[in-house]
This record gives C-alpha cells, structure tokens and sequence, in this order.
C-alpha cells in the first residue's frame, strides 16, 4: 500500500471529522470526506445530540475512549471557546437497588483511572440545589464529565483538516460502492466516482444503507429517543458563560431509576428520555437530505410525541420542583443507532478488503474510536482493545434482521437499567441448540445464551447431590448479588468433576478446518507455536497482532499433512483466519488454503475427570490408553459406535477428551457416555462448574482476562510461545514481556487472587487495590470449590508479587486477598494432584 492511500470516509459528523484529523496527524494527506448534507450541519445525530458525556462503564474499551474524547475536546479551541463544558457530572440514586449500583460504578470508575467519588445527599443537593431532597438517596461525582459541543467541534476539526489538504464534499450523497477482485476501489456520488483504496463508512444511523451498497451486513436499529427543553424558568437567570444560550454551570444530570437525564441551557432546562416505548426507524424511508438543515429541521430530527413524554414531564418536576414553574416548550424525537448488544461497530468488513465502519459511535465515544480506527489503518492495531467493539464479533444468526431489531430495542429498553452481568436476555431465544439440548432439558438444565447458543449453566437433576457433599465441599453463602444466576448445584458438578468425571456440553465453541497445501504455512505464520509436528499432535498456542498483542489462543490438532482442526474463540477468529487465507491464496495460489467453519454441523463433548479413561475406554471400541492416546495427542476413533475426532486436552485441571462428532450423531454419542459412565459416577456438569475450575487450574480466557493490550508474559502465556521460533505475526514486537504502549495495561502480569475470609465471592471488573492505592482490576472470578474459597485473575503491576496482599473493592466494601502462586489445582497424567489452597 502507498505511504498515503486514498482515504473516502462517508459522513462530515463528529467521528468522521475526527477520523479525518486522526488521519492528518498520522501524515495520511489523500483524505476526502463525504456526506449527504450541507457541511456546516449535515442533519445527523451529530447535529441534534445533547452532548452529554459520562465516561464511566462496565467496560474498559468504552471508558478509554470517552477518557480520549475529554481530553481532545477539551483541547480543540477556537479564540478561547472550548467544545467542552466540563461541568461534572452527578448521577443520583432514589432507590436502595440504584444506591448499590452507584458502589459498582464506582469501582468501575477506579478500575479504569476515572476520578470519582460517591456522595451524601446533603453534598448532592450542594452540588445540585434545585434536588428534592426528598427523593434522593444519594449519588456519585465525576469531575471530569461534562457537556460536548459536537456540532461546533465538527466546524473546527472541517476546519483545521482543510488547512491540511481533506478534501470536503458537502450535499454529495452517496450512491454505491466500488469493488473489484473484493477489495474497495471506490465511492460512487451522484456527481461522480471519488477512487479509493479505503473506504470507512462514519454514516452513522444511515450506516445500514452504506453497507448495503457494499454487500456488508451492518447490524445497527435506528432508534428515535426523545429529548425536550423547557421555557425560561421565571427568576432563574441561568449561566451567563461564552456559550450562549446552551451555557452551563451545573453538573449534567442522570436520574437513572427513571430513564432520565438533565443539562442547562442557559435559564431553559434540557430533558433526555428512554423510558417511552421503542420507536424504530428506517433510516432508507427518510428520503434525501435536504439542501437546507437548520436547527429545527433535519433528518435526524423527528415529530415530538408529547403523549410519550407525559410520564418523563410529570418525573421531572418531582425530582426537580422548579420545573414546576415552566413548561415544555419544544422538543424532538432524535434519531440514535442502537445495536443487538449495545457496542458500537468498527473495524473492517470480514468479506471485503478495504472498506471499514466506524458506526452505532454517541458524541462520549467519538474521538476515541475515531484514534482507534486511525490506528488500525496506519499501524494494523489499536492500543485500546476492540473485541467488544469489532464489526466482524457477531454470529451469522445474529445478523438477521429480526434479531438486529429486536435486540437493539430490548437494548433501548434496558439502556438505564442495573443489569447483572450474567442476565441472559428473555427473548429472541433459541436460536442454536447443541444435539444433546433435550437430554439438557430432561437434566433439569438451566441455560444461559452467548452467541445464540443455549449452554447450561448448571444441571436441577444435580440437587440431591449437594446434600451429599463432604464438609470441605459445601458451598458457602452469598450476598445477594452474587446469589443472581447461581445455584449451589454447581459445587456437587465441581466435586463430581474432580472425584469421578462428568460431561461438559462443548459444542459451542469454535471449531476451525484448515486444509490444503498452504495450511502448515498459513499457521506457522499465525500462531506462536510450532505446529510442524506430525499428525496426531496437538498444540497449544496464541495468535498476535502486528505489536505482539494477544488476538485468541487456539488449540491446533494435526490430523493430517494438510489437514487441521482448530479450537478458536469467536467469529472474530474465523473471520482474521478466512481473511489470512485470502491473502495468502491470492498471492501465491501453489499455496492455496481453504478454511471452513465446522461449529453448526458438528458438537462437542468435554470428558473430564479421574474416571474419565475408564468411561470413554468402556464406551469406545479404541485404545485410548496412555499408549494408545498420549496427553495433547488427537486421533479419529469410535466411541460408541460413533465416529469421532477425539483430543485429549485439559482445560480444567482433569485429564480427559474434547469428543467432536457431526451433529447427527450427537445425540447417541451423549447416550453413549452416559451408559459407559454410570458406574464409574458420571454427571452432567454446566458452564458455571467448568469456569470455576479452569480458574483453579490457571486456564485463561481470551477476551476476558486477556486481550490485545496483553502480551505472551504479561498474561502468563509464555509457555505458548515456541523458544526460538521466528517469522509469525507479532514476533518480537514487545520483545516477549508485552509491555504496553500507550493506553494498554503497560508493566503488569495477570495474577491469581485467593480470598482471605473463604467467603466473598466478586464477579468481575471490581478494582484492586495495593496499600490503598488502586493499581489494576480484576478480568473473571468464581468460587474455587477445590480451594475452599474464592479465586480470581487480576491485572497488576509486574511490582506486585505471589504472597503479597491487596484487596478488591466490591460494592464500596474492601475484600482482602493474597496474590497466589499457579496452577492453584493440577492433577497429573499419573493421577498426583498438586493443590495449593492459599500462601
């Protein structure tokens, strides 16, 4: 590619100005911007949004991002007028359940280096006098928060882009999009073609038209979310500031227990709701932009529906009584983009070279997807990770449109919600079952969903062994939290597992065929070990990105020269591997390769535990001895009766079998199993039992505990990185200590936690704390029945060492733990089990 390729990003709003300034200040000259409206407000979101800016979130991706968009909008001026008020912000809690929700966001906040703090009612009503402070129960302070000026900010970055050669196309709407051999190579205009060797769609809710013109599935809902501002309020003259009638002294305002959030403007009052009924929209049903946008009339500007405001009206004046006083003096339906799992869409398209979104983007996020996107095409890697945010992470059923709308309206619906981080949605349901879903269902099972699959969480058929268990086993009591999507049945699956052996549904995860005469090539190149080996091997190894980051682990088993099966993550993996089998096809066709998704038509069983050779040897007419089947060894065999690629792989701490079979013949493999397995004690076992152990035996896992903001040592997966090995993407781009570069986790190492106190069970995200400063955050934990007590992994300066002591914040209360040494539980091929309670 040119040391300056030719850049068309289609929309003039606040991500694609800013990806255009990203772009600049990388050296990237050959930039032009598209967009259907008059540049000086194309009719957008941009146009209409409030400009409120909370940066905190569950997430450490979204909260980066909204950091950088402070910081850059704070810094872009003009003749001393900022696009950024940052007046605070100050969420209040009128409930008990909101009060503790402010806790976790709180601990949020410190997880991820935001400055907050909670606070009284008496400080919420000092901060913010117009309170009642009959209703309030509390609160929480970010300083750092603030009002956005989107629509000026854009007129500034047009600006300054300008000065440095983007070229603008106002009032030009888009008409197609240019492709040949599958990569881009053009914007078709209705003056005509602007050639491209990038395209980056920043079209925002009209982005599903945009990628319909690419033949690129967008999944992205329209959504129109009201937003209303009140008279002049009599005898408040309101901030008096160099932003006019839109200034504010007062922090910006969420009243969350009632979807609703509050800005000043000037002496009028700005009121933003979600709680009225989802009201989709069409983006293609708007009709054209017109040539004229003002204030009052654009695309993204709908009819005002007062009947759907009414309850939002009555709400205000009770938590705001000066509102009494004035009335609603206009207001608008606005259009938003939703998405099927509330994250924005960015990156590129998995079936066409060179053309990227950057969609479903709000104000708060702007300028930090637009750095992210800029650092993917000038560098190949954003130092934030993208995984919660990639275009490519979602599953083919989840691109239907039926579940893209039902989805992001259920999202619209929930957006202010306390929402706990295992609640499965209710409803679309379904969607994938693994063949062995009725036996599941006979088991009692409870299923939760990921990916459109249904996958137990644990199994009521279970119950009556809890009573059974020995002293030591016996679950301990949890808060109330920590008690949502639990039963005590998983600590008899855990015991099952460890003493005898039990099935675990597999099934959903990815499974990958990799063949032809370049599959040896295409994965020496990609993974960081070596998978040259003969067939019948299997080994464990990581794929990089370009700066040594941890995209997946995978296990690659050999079954023939040319011949491999792969266990990925996600649709993010299938997708970077069909694209790396593209390239290389294309460019040397002696070495073609063919990659092919296996999931949908085959299923898995997860065979583990002491007892586990005993029942796949008495259901299997194979040796499947130590002889016959060595640990990380695969080979094709039959299990009763039934053909299957059999891997004898650990993932729990147990020895055992990952059986595949084609889904036809799943439903007699489990019966299988579970005839040869009743005397030795089989049990079904569920996903909650199988996290809780793979923490014990130290299996991480990727996109949880460790991400492209992690290297190989930084995430104690060194191991998986042949010595000496050379030439694969990533190698030596950290120099094998994955040192950080920028906004990624910079000297830290992923650490093992134990709880002191045997007791307090955290679920993830909490922050850790080392002499009362907090210094990282905890990626997963469980109850480690094996242990006794509860295990997590954490993210902590290299400085902090096995044996040291910190202590997790969860819910404002401070947890003690010790940093403990791994593997917590192993138990050897030969039946020895190493197990370290605590330091």
């Amino acid at each position: 590619m040119a040391p300056s390729p030719r850049v068309v990003i289609i929309g003039a709003g606040i991500v694609g100005t800013n990806l255009a300034d990203e772009l600049v200040s990388r050296g990237w000259t050959n930039i032009t911007v598209v967009d259907q409206g008059p540049l000086d407000m194309p009719g957008g979101s941009t146009s209409h949004a409030p400009g409120l800016v909370f940066q905190t979130s569950p997430s450490k991706t979204m909260t980066a991002f909204a950091q950088y968009t402070v910081a850059k909008l704070l810094a872009l001026q003009e003749d001393g007028q900022a696009c950024f008020n940052q007046v605070g912000g100050l969420e209040v809690a009128t409930t008990p359940a909101r009060v503790e929700e402010l806790k976790r966001k709180h601990g949020w906040a410190s997880s991820w280096g935001v400055e907050a703090r909670p606070v009284s009612v008496d400080e919420c009503v000092k901060m913010y006098p117009l309170l009642n402070r009959e209703l309030v129960l509390g609160g929480l302070h970010i300083p750092s928060d603030g009002l956005a000026l989107a629509a000026r900010a854009v007129q500034l970055l047009i600006a300054r882009t300008r000065k440095a050669g983007v070229r603008y196309l106002g009032k030009t709407p888009v008409t197609g999009i240019q492709q040949a051999d599958g990569r881009v190579t053009g914007v078709a205009t209705r003056d005509g073609t602007v050639p491209a060797d990038i395209v980056v769609s920043c079209a925002g809710f009209w982005g599903v038209e945009v990628g319909a013109m690419a033949g690129v599935a967008i999944p992205l809902q329209a959504m129109a979310h009201q937003y209303a501002k009140t008279a002049s309020i009599p005898g408040r003259p309101g901030p008096t500031g160099p932003l006019g009638p839109n200034s504010a002294d007062l922090p910006i305002l969420r009243h969350q227990d009632q979807d609703l959030y509050y800005r000043e403007h000037g002496d009028r009052f700005g009121i933003g709701y979600y709680g009225h009924r989802p009201m989709p929209v069409v983006a293609a049903e708007l009709g054209a932009t017109p040539a004229q946008v003002d204030e009052q009339h654009m695309p993204s500007r709908l009819r005002f529906t007062p009947e759907d405001f009414a309850p939002a009206w009555e709400l205000s004046q009770q938590l705001l009584p000066v509102l009494r006083e004035t009335t609603v003096a206009d207001g608008f339906n606005g259009i938003f983009s939703f998405t099927p799992d509330g994250g924005p869409l960015v990156g590129q398209a998995p079936d066409l070279d060179g053309f990227y979104v950057a969609e479903a983007v709000w104000v708060t996020h702007s300028a930090g997807v637009a750095r992210a996107v800029a650092e993917i095409l000038t560098t190949g890697r954003s130092r934030v990770n993208l995984a919660e945010c990639e275009l490519s992470r979602f599953e083919q059923v989840q691109l239907a449109p039926a579940y893209i709308g039902e989805t992001s309206q259920q999202n619209f619906v929930e957006v202010y919600d306390i929402v706990h981080p295992y609640q499965p949605r209710d409803s679309p349901r379904n969607l994938r079952v693994s063949p062995f879903h009725a036996r599941q269902r006979e088991l009692g099972a409870f299923f939760l969903e990921a990916g459109g699959w249904e996958r137990p969480d644990w199994y009521e058929a279970n119950a009556a062994l809890v009573h059974r268990l020995p002293e030591r086993w016996k679950p301990v009591e949890r808060d109330v939290w920590a008690s949502r999507y639990y039963s005590p049945v998983v600590a008899a699956e855990a015991w099952k597992t460890r003493t005898a052996v039990a099935m675990y549904d597999m099934t959903s995860q990815r499974r990958v065929e990799i063949s032809g005469p370049g599959a040896v090539g295409l994965l020496q190149r990609l993974t960081t070990g070596d998978v040259g080996a003969r067939p019948g091997v299997v080994t464990y190894t990581l794929l990089l990105d370009g700066q040594g980051g941890i995209r997946t682990d995978a296990t690659v088993a050999r079954l023939g020269a040319d011949l491999f099966h792969v266990s990925a993550t996600g649709a993010m993996d299938m997708a970077y591997l069909t694209r790396e089998a593209r390239v290389q096809t294309k460019t040397t066709p002696e070495r073609f390769v063919l990659v092919r998704d296996l999931t949908g038509g085959t299923c898995c069983i997860g065979l583990w535990g002491p007892r586990a050779q005993a029942v796949v040897t008495a259901a299997g007419a194979d040796d499947f001895t130590d002889r016959g089947h060595p640990y990380l060894g695969v080979k094709k065999a039959f299990v009763g009766g039934i053909p299957v690629t059999a891997t004898r792989v650990s993932r729990i701490g147990e020895d055992g079998w990952e059986l595949c079979a084609s889904a036809d013949t799943g439903l007699r493999l489990w019966d299988a199993l579970w005839r040869a397995g009743q005397p030795h004690g089989i049990a079904a076992a569920g996903r909650a039992a199988f996290l809780a152990l793979r923490l014990e035996a130290g299996t991480r896992l990727c996109g949880v505990d460790v991400t492209t903001e992690h290297g190989a040592v930084q995430a104690g997966l060194e191991a998986a990185v042949q010595p000496g090995k050379q030439g694969y993407v990533g190698c030596g781009a950290r120099d094998g200590d994955g040192d950080g570069d920028g906004d990624g986790d910079g000297d830290t190492r992923l650490r093992c936690l134990t709880v002191d106190d045997g007791r307090s069970v955290v679920l993830g995200k909490e922050p850790v704390f080392v002499n009362g400063r907090p210094v990282g955050y905890v990626t997963s934990a469980a109850f480690g029945y094996t242990l006794g007590r509860p295990v997590a992994f954490a993210h902590l300066p290299s400085s902090v060492a096995e044996g040291d002591a910190v202590e997790m914040e969860y819910f404002g209360r401070r947890i003690r733990a010790t940093v403990a040494v791994e593997p917590l539980y192993h138990r050897t091929l030969g039946g020895q089990v190493r197990l370290r309670p605590r330091l």
